[in-house]
Protein backbone atom coordinates (compact mmCIF):
# COMPACT_ATOMS: atom_id res chain seq x y z
CA UNK A 1 0.00 0.00 0.00
CA UNK A 2 3.36 2.27 1.10
CA UNK A 3 4.50 1.58 -2.58
CA UNK A 4 1.11 2.22 -3.90
CA UNK A 5 0.74 5.93 -2.55
CA UNK A 6 4.38 6.46 -3.28
CA UNK A 7 4.05 5.91 -7.11
CA UNK A 8 0.82 7.75 -7.37
CA UNK A 9 2.21 11.00 -5.45
CA UNK A 10 5.31 10.43 -8.06
CA UNK A 11 2.93 10.50 -10.99
CA UNK A 12 1.35 13.48 -9.72
CA UNK A 13 4.37 15.39 -8.86
CA UNK A 14 6.07 14.55 -12.42
CA UNK A 15 2.79 15.29 -13.99
CA UNK A 16 2.97 18.99 -11.57
CA UNK A 17 6.47 19.70 -13.09
CA UNK A 18 5.86 18.31 -16.61
CA UNK A 19 2.50 20.97 -16.96
CA UNK A 20 4.98 23.78 -15.32
CA UNK A 21 7.62 23.48 -17.62
CA UNK A 22 5.41 23.29 -20.54
CA UNK A 23 3.64 26.93 -19.70
CA UNK A 24 7.19 28.30 -19.20
CA UNK A 25 8.38 27.45 -22.68
CA UNK A 26 5.17 28.13 -24.16
CA UNK A 27 4.38 29.52 -27.67
CA UNK A 28 1.27 31.54 -29.02
CA UNK A 29 0.64 28.50 -31.20
CA UNK A 30 1.26 26.05 -28.32
CA UNK A 31 -1.05 28.22 -25.77
CA UNK A 32 -4.20 26.95 -27.91
CA UNK A 33 -3.00 23.29 -26.61
CA UNK A 34 -2.80 24.08 -23.06
CA UNK A 35 -6.36 26.00 -23.65
CA UNK A 36 -7.40 22.47 -24.44
CA UNK A 37 -5.89 20.53 -21.84
CA UNK A 38 -6.95 22.87 -19.27
CA UNK A 39 -10.45 22.96 -19.95
CA UNK A 40 -10.80 19.96 -22.25
CA UNK A 41 -13.35 19.69 -25.20
CA UNK A 42 -15.96 21.73 -25.74
CA UNK A 43 -19.71 20.11 -25.36
CA UNK A 44 -21.50 19.68 -28.43
CA UNK A 45 -23.27 22.45 -29.91
CA UNK A 46 -24.68 21.22 -32.92
CA UNK A 47 -28.41 21.75 -32.58
CA UNK A 48 -30.51 18.40 -31.19
CA UNK A 49 -33.69 20.16 -31.88
CA UNK A 50 -37.36 17.71 -30.81
CA UNK A 51 -38.77 16.55 -34.21
CA UNK A 52 -35.57 17.62 -36.29
CA UNK A 53 -34.15 13.66 -37.44
CA UNK A 54 -31.71 15.56 -39.48
CA UNK A 55 -30.13 18.74 -41.37
CA UNK A 56 -32.73 19.80 -43.45
CA UNK A 57 -35.57 19.34 -40.64
CA UNK A 58 -33.23 21.26 -37.83
CA UNK A 59 -32.68 23.88 -40.74
CA UNK A 60 -35.96 24.08 -41.14
CA UNK A 61 -36.44 24.65 -37.44
CA UNK A 62 -34.56 27.25 -36.77
CA UNK A 63 -35.82 29.05 -39.73
CA UNK A 64 -39.06 28.89 -38.01
CA UNK A 65 -38.08 30.70 -35.05
CA UNK A 66 -36.40 33.26 -35.99
CA UNK A 67 -37.87 34.10 -39.56
CA UNK A 68 -41.49 33.10 -39.16
CA UNK A 69 -43.38 33.18 -42.65
CA UNK A 70 -45.80 36.02 -43.09
CA UNK A 71 -47.84 37.16 -46.56
CA UNK A 72 -45.51 38.29 -49.23
CA UNK A 73 -45.70 42.30 -49.67
CA UNK A 74 -47.98 44.10 -52.31
CA UNK A 75 -46.18 44.28 -55.49
CA UNK A 76 -45.19 47.86 -56.62
CA UNK A 77 -47.08 48.86 -59.14
CA UNK A 78 -46.07 52.68 -60.00
CA UNK A 79 -42.66 53.98 -58.88
CA UNK A 80 -42.64 58.07 -58.09
CA UNK A 81 -39.95 59.97 -58.81
CA UNK A 82 -38.54 62.59 -56.68
CA UNK A 83 -37.26 65.63 -58.33
CA UNK A 84 -35.81 67.24 -55.22
CA UNK A 85 -33.65 64.13 -54.00
CA UNK A 86 -30.00 64.47 -53.61
CA UNK A 87 -27.88 62.59 -56.80
CA UNK A 88 -25.05 60.63 -55.22
CA UNK A 89 -21.29 61.27 -56.28
CA UNK A 90 -18.77 59.48 -56.22
CA UNK A 91 -17.11 60.89 -52.71
CA UNK A 92 -19.97 60.04 -51.10
CA UNK A 93 -19.47 56.47 -52.31
CA UNK A 94 -15.87 56.51 -51.64
CA UNK A 95 -16.84 57.84 -48.09
CA UNK A 96 -19.14 54.90 -47.70
CA UNK A 97 -16.46 52.66 -48.62
CA UNK A 98 -13.69 53.94 -46.62
CA UNK A 99 -15.88 52.76 -43.57
CA UNK A 100 -16.18 49.20 -45.17
CA UNK A 101 -13.91 46.47 -43.55
CA UNK A 102 -12.79 43.80 -46.07
CA UNK A 103 -12.61 40.98 -44.10
CA UNK A 104 -16.46 41.95 -43.55
CA UNK A 105 -18.22 38.49 -44.08
CA UNK A 106 -20.01 38.66 -48.02
CA UNK A 107 -24.17 38.09 -48.63
CA UNK A 108 -25.08 35.44 -50.91
CA UNK A 109 -23.59 36.93 -54.21
CA UNK A 110 -20.19 36.31 -51.92
CA UNK A 111 -18.64 40.05 -53.22
CA UNK A 112 -16.51 41.74 -50.79
CA UNK A 113 -16.18 45.28 -50.25
CA UNK A 114 -12.51 45.00 -51.44
CA UNK A 115 -14.08 44.11 -55.14
CA UNK A 116 -16.18 47.29 -54.69
CA UNK A 117 -13.43 49.24 -53.95
CA UNK A 118 -11.27 48.50 -56.72
CA UNK A 119 -14.32 48.69 -58.89
CA UNK A 120 -14.57 52.06 -57.87
CA UNK A 121 -11.09 53.22 -57.69
CA UNK A 122 -10.70 51.99 -61.64
CA UNK A 123 -14.83 53.30 -62.53
CA UNK A 124 -16.09 56.11 -59.88
CA UNK A 125 -18.95 57.08 -61.85
CA UNK A 126 -20.49 53.13 -62.18
CA UNK A 127 -21.76 53.05 -58.16
CA UNK A 128 -23.69 56.28 -58.75
CA UNK A 129 -25.16 55.82 -61.82
CA UNK A 130 -25.89 51.82 -60.58
CA UNK A 131 -27.63 53.24 -57.08
CA UNK A 132 -28.61 56.62 -58.19
CA UNK A 133 -32.32 55.88 -59.79
CA UNK A 134 -33.17 53.61 -56.29
CA UNK A 135 -32.62 56.94 -54.09
CA UNK A 136 -34.82 58.69 -57.34
CA UNK A 137 -37.21 56.53 -56.59
CA UNK A 138 -37.30 55.60 -53.59
CA UNK A 139 -37.24 51.76 -53.87
CA UNK A 140 -35.01 48.96 -52.59
CA UNK A 141 -35.68 46.21 -55.10
CA UNK A 142 -36.39 43.32 -53.49
CA UNK A 143 -33.23 41.67 -54.91
CA UNK A 144 -30.60 43.79 -52.71
CA UNK A 145 -33.03 42.26 -49.71
CA UNK A 146 -31.75 38.88 -50.01
CA UNK A 147 -29.65 37.60 -47.17
CA UNK A 148 -27.88 35.18 -45.99
CA UNK A 149 -28.48 34.05 -42.58
CA UNK A 150 -25.95 32.32 -40.50
CA UNK A 151 -26.66 30.42 -37.37
CA UNK A 152 -24.66 30.25 -34.25
CA UNK A 153 -24.24 28.75 -30.81
CA UNK A 154 -24.30 30.35 -27.82
CA UNK A 155 -21.74 29.30 -25.34
CA UNK A 156 -22.48 28.82 -21.81
CA UNK A 157 -25.95 26.94 -22.78
CA UNK A 158 -25.99 23.33 -20.52
CA UNK A 159 -27.99 21.80 -23.68
CA UNK A 160 -28.57 22.80 -27.60
CA UNK A 161 -31.83 21.17 -27.57
CA UNK A 162 -33.75 24.50 -27.94
CA UNK A 163 -33.57 27.26 -31.14
CA UNK A 164 -33.32 29.98 -28.05
CA UNK A 165 -29.90 28.53 -27.39
CA UNK A 166 -28.69 29.50 -30.72
CA UNK A 167 -28.04 33.07 -32.91
CA UNK A 168 -28.59 34.62 -35.97
CA UNK A 169 -26.43 37.10 -37.96
CA UNK A 170 -27.69 38.43 -41.34
CA UNK A 171 -25.36 39.10 -44.08
CA UNK A 172 -26.78 41.49 -46.77
CA UNK A 173 -25.67 41.76 -50.01
CA UNK A 174 -22.21 44.56 -49.92
CA UNK A 175 -23.77 46.33 -52.69
CA UNK A 176 -26.97 46.88 -50.38
CA UNK A 177 -25.00 47.70 -46.99
CA UNK A 178 -23.15 50.23 -48.99
CA UNK A 179 -26.34 52.25 -50.57
CA UNK A 180 -27.69 51.72 -46.54
CA UNK A 181 -24.49 53.44 -45.05
CA UNK A 182 -25.02 56.41 -47.94
CA UNK A 183 -28.30 56.94 -46.48
CA UNK A 184 -27.71 56.63 -43.03
CA UNK A 185 -25.05 59.42 -43.11
CA UNK A 186 -27.49 61.51 -45.20
CA UNK A 187 -30.20 60.75 -42.19
CA UNK A 188 -27.65 61.58 -39.61
CA UNK A 189 -26.70 64.85 -41.27
CA UNK A 190 -30.33 66.24 -41.61
CA UNK A 191 -31.61 65.01 -38.31
CA UNK A 192 -28.52 67.17 -36.84
CA UNK A 193 -29.67 70.14 -38.80
CA UNK A 194 -33.26 69.51 -37.87
CA UNK A 195 -32.50 69.57 -34.57
CA UNK A 196 -34.22 65.41 -34.03
CA UNK A 197 -31.54 64.28 -31.91
CA UNK A 198 -31.29 65.05 -28.49
CA UNK A 199 -28.54 67.50 -27.60
CA UNK A 200 -26.29 65.36 -25.21
CA UNK A 201 -26.81 62.17 -27.60
CA UNK A 202 -23.30 61.39 -28.52
CA UNK A 203 -23.40 57.70 -28.73
CA UNK A 204 -23.59 56.18 -32.62
CA UNK A 205 -22.83 59.63 -33.77
CA UNK A 206 -20.10 60.34 -35.89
Amino acid sequence: MSARRTYFKAMASAKKAHWSDFLASATPRSLWTAKRFAFGHPPQRFPDLPGASDPAKAAETLLDHFIPSKPPPPPVLCLTHYEDYTPLTSEGISRALSKSSNTSAPGPEHIPYSVWKSVHRIKPSLLPSLMDPLLAHGFQPPSLKIALDIVLDKSGKPSYDSPSSFRVIVLLRTLSKILERVVASRLSGHAGICSLIYPLQCGSLP
